[in-house]
């Protein structure tokens, strides 16, 4: 368990590293580890390449954060944190990395707070124990620019580019299932939408399926429009989609059966998912007929609308 004594480590570590600094080393026996830090116009982020100094893999993480912490020599980019606010605790558990900041951390700007986060998440994730990352405020929850929270976060939500991208959209063509009138069934429809290349698009296909089918004669919504995202993510060809309590109560009759299928034949369209997992409020419901589901096209009576 990494806690707050950790921190103390990673002071002492960084005083070791400060003289040299972060990349600086020419072992050829060295384990190298790619670096992600914020341009210095603050729109990209870069990576740089770390020839690890310690020997012991348990420190690895230390000398990753110190090389995020620390400003480099090279003032053509920055470290994503020594940007103005500071780090209170951290501690892994499951793979899963969670880092609490102070409030400064708010007063970012949105779209630095989003490099800042990528290039966390990046550089932390490659580390083996590490699967995920996330950010945390004073110990409250992380929101974004539009109010949605930022949970648990990989590095496959985050666009590898070099240049400007981070503020780009793009136009995805989605095959979504939504009820039919009986609620009992499910009907295809296809929808094309432009959306940030740094959402992950199967985010936006569960957004999608919660705003509804818009106005319809033969589709209705198969999820209750009250249900919040807290996170989605696409690991292995498994998509994690993490909902809250609202997903539960049902809508227009349908059965909680065509509200996951839903969600799971829509995802599974994708040509990266396999699978679907839906948590509530971070755990698998026990009314749950399993804890991973796949396409199920038996209660599909349409094709394409």
């Amino acid at each position: 368990m990494w806690m707050k004594k950790a921190l103390a480590a990673l002071f002492l570590a960084a005083v070791c590293l400060l003289s040299g600094g972060c990349g600086d080393s020419e072992d050829p026996d060295a384990v190298v580890y790619q670096v992600y830090y914020v341009s210095k116009s603050e729109t990209k982020v870069e990576m740089h390449p770390h020839q690890m100094t310690s020997k012991d893999p348990e420190s690895y993480m230390a000398e990753l954060m110190v090389c995020l912490s620390v400003q480099p020599e090279k003032l053509e980019y920055k470290a994503p944190f020594a940007m103005g606010f500071q780090i209170l605790d951290m501690k892994l558990e499951d793979e899963k990395l969670q880092i609490d900041v102070d409030a400064a951390y708010k007063e970012l700007p949105v779209t630095t707070e989003v490099l800042v986060r990528a290039a966390v998440v990046r550089t932390l994730t490659q580390l083996p124990d590490v699967s995920f990352v996330m950010i945390t405020v004073e110990g409250s929850q992380l929101y974004d620019n539009n109010g949605a929270p930022v949970g648990l976060m990989n590095a496959e939500q985050f666009i590898a580019n070099d240049g400007n991208e981070i503020n780009t959209y793009e136009l995805a063509k989605v095959r979504l299932y939504f009820a039919g009138e009986s609620g009992t069934e499910l009907i295809a429809s296809s929808r094309e939408k432009h959306y940030s290349t740094n959402t992950p698009l199967e985010r936006l296909v569960v957004e999608e399926l919660i705003a509804g089918p818009g106005q319809s004669e033969v589709l209705y919504p198969s999820i209750n429009p009250a249900t919040k995202i807290i996170n989605v993510m696409t690991t292995d060809g498994v998509c994690y989609v993490n909902l809250d309590e609202n997903f539960l109560m049902v809508v227009n009759n349908v059965s909680t059966d065509v509200s996951i299928y839903s969600i799971v034949n829509s995802l599974s369209e994708l040509s990266n998912v396999n699978k679907v997992q839906i948590l509530i409020n971070g755990e698998v419901p026990s009314s749950f007929s399993s804890s991973v589901f796949e396409r199920n096209l038996d209660i599909v009576t349409t094709i394409d609308r």
